[in-house]
């Protein structure tokens, strides 16, 4: 999804680990921007501001433009990586976007509503697959789909050829592939009982199958 945030970045004259140390000291993240044509760019960007973008609701699907010393151009996060532990952005990278061209890009799905094979059957809703694969012009890149689960009954489920798509959107998922399924308790406990069950019939084998004991050794006769 394209939003109106622009990033100023500053161009990286040196790069290696001892001036991303730096940068990082200085309250800023490495970055590089590539992509679209043009040779790719080591930028500083402020690590607060990328956050910000990748915990929104269209998240690394998120179009926006960077200013790169009065140079704007739209680009998109690809790859990033944070510290395990202490949580900072340790580096950025991010692809300059071609507004008429199509993209492949991975996009959330979420269902809504109670299923009646739960409320009226008493049967149990999984959710399968929470993301499908699209391709799409980037103004169409959507922040996630939601789709109404309320007329499952059990043994029912809704794929992936049944999410609305709009504008230029195109599944590139398999179709068939199952996003959310209402299924029955009892078949669950069924399963439940028989993975239990089974180590204990093959423990059963393996008395079965020992090795007969040894005949009692008849008397000598005098």
């Amino acid at each position: 999804m394209r939003k109106d945030i622009t990033i100023a970045a500053d161009v990286r004259e040196t790069r290696g680990k001892n001036e991303a140390r730096r940068l990082r000291v200085k309250g800023f993240s490495p970055a590089v921007v590539y992509g679209g044509g043009a040779d790719p760019v080591a930028v500083a960007v402020n690590p607060k501001e990328v956050n910000s973008i990748l915990r929104s609701t269209s998240g690394h699907n998120t179009i926006f433009n960077i200013d790169i010393q009065g140079s704007v151009a739209p680009v998109m996060v690809v790859d990033w990586q944070h510290d395990p532990i202490k949580g900072k952005l340790l580096h950025v990278d991010m692809i300059r976007i071609d507004l008429a061209k199509r993209l492949v890009v991975k996009v959330p799905v979420h269902t809504h509503g109670d299923p009646k094979g739960v409320k009226l059957q008493g049967g149990l809703h999984e959710v399968i697959t929470r993301e499908v694969e699209i391709e799409c012009l980037p103004d169409d890149i959507p922040e996630g789909f939601t789709v109404d689960v309320t007329e499952l009954s059990i043994g029912q489920s809704l794929r992936a050829s049944e999410i609305p798509l709009t504008g230029s959107m195109v599944l590139l998922s398999p179709p068939d592939a199952v996003i959310s399924h209402v299924i029955s308790l009892k078949a669950e406990a069924v399963e439940e009982v028989a993975a239990v069950a089974e180590p204990e019939v093959a423990k059963k084998g393996k008395k079965e199958e020992a090795a007969p004991p040894a005949a009692e050794a008849k008397p000598k006769k005098k």
